[in-house]
């Protein structure tokens, strides 16, 4: 089993910058696709990004060209890169260890490996 915590998050204004990191650890996350999520206060959980075992990655239409995800295996890291946050990013961030590509978008689909989430608050 491998366990997830992320940091990074905070209080930024709109059109700031925040660099989430999600630190793996228990086993190595190269034999895991990651991936991001978040929710946001009275709504569902939203696919935010993901990275494939070989790097490839997707958004949601709502990131996209904001939104940069990365991994590092050597680090044992995945990285969330958010710049030009609007109000509407505000949410609590996670990060997830999966075996699937690509991620499932639904929120009902249940994943097994959740970090225990970073609060990201963007005043506007």
């Amino acid at each position: 089993q491998v366990q997830l915590v992320e940091s990074g998050g905070g209080l930024v204004q709109a059109g700031g910058s925040l660099n989430l990191s999600c630190v793996a650890s228990g086993r190595t996350i190269s034999t895991y696709t990651m991936g991001w999520f978040r929710r946001a206060p009275g709504k569902k959980r939203e696919f935010v990004a993901g990275s494939s075992w070989s790097s490839n990655t997707d958004y949601a239409d709502s990131v996209k060209g904001r939104f940069t995800i990365a991994r590092d295996n050597a680090k044992n890291t995945a990285y969330l890169q958010m710049n030009s946050l609007k109000s509407e990013d505000s949410a609590v961030y996670y990060c997830t260890a999966a075996g699937i590509w690509p991620f499932i978008r639904s929120p009902d689909y249940e994943y097994s490996n959740w970090g225990q989430g970073t609060q990201v608050t963007v005043s506007s």
